[in-house]
């Protein structure tokens, strides 16, 4: 107060447009920085939402069943040819496993923590060797950070959870022909394939249909 002079009115005036303009600018600025934090963390909460949308949906697929067979089979169809096997009536189901499989390593080579990865890639250079995978430590590994991003309590000490594996194609089995006849029909669809969305209640969550389970 002691710098505003009151000698005149147009002094006081010229002080006081003074303080105002300083008090704008500050102003200004503040609300400027407010603004470019709150986009940097509405960027951030939505990469977050979407690595944890991917890796649910990686989880599902991975570890979706419980029962039947739980390795994923590397086997493409040309290799039964190559060899001159049958194919048989459901290797249909096998395949459309392993490209979900294989989709779901991907997406967690690229987004998972890094015992994630090693353990995606690990499972990846064994399908590409040729050799069934099983994938329920990737799962488990998973689902212990989901848990942990999601601020759940870990599961119980001594609970013990079976042994996880791919889940099955949600669509009904069937051949080439007949998905071929389905989208060949008028308003018909392609065959059914692996449903990997998920949900997450407060998260965007990266979701939410229902996954295939049971196997």
């Amino acid at each position: 107060m002691r710098n505003i002079d009151f000698s005149s009115w147009q002094s006081l005036l010229a002080t006081l447009a003074g303080l105002a303009l300083v008090t704008l600018i500050g102003m200004g600025i503040r609300l400027l920085m407010m603004f470019t934090i709150q986009q940097r963390r509405e960027r951030v909460n939505r990469q977050i939402n979407e690595r944890l949308r991917t890796l649910i949906a990686a989880y599902k697929t991975l570890g979706g069943s419980f029962t039947g067979e739980l390795a994923v089979d590397p086997t493409h169809l040309r290799d039964l040819r190559r060899t001159e096997q049958p194919d048989p009536a459901g290797s249909d189901r096998p395949r459309r496993i392993r490209d979900a499989v294989e989709a779901a390593l991907s997406d967690i080579i690229l987004l998972g923590t890094e015992q994630q990865v090693r353990l995606a890639a690990a499972a990846a250079g064994e399908l590409a060797a040729g050799r069934p995978v099983h994938t329920h430590e990737l799962v488990v590994s998973l689902r212990d950070f989901i848990r942990e991003a999601l601020d759940l309590a870990p599961i119980p000490r001594g609970l013990e959870i079976p042994t996880q594996g791919p889940a099955r194609p949600s669509g009904s089995g069937g051949g080439k022909g007949e998905r071929g006849g389905k989208a060949d029909r008028p308003g018909g669809g392609g065959g059914g394939g692996m449903g990997m969305g998920v949900g997450m209640g407060g998260a965007d969550d990266p979701a939410a249909p229902d996954h295939p389970d049971g196997r």
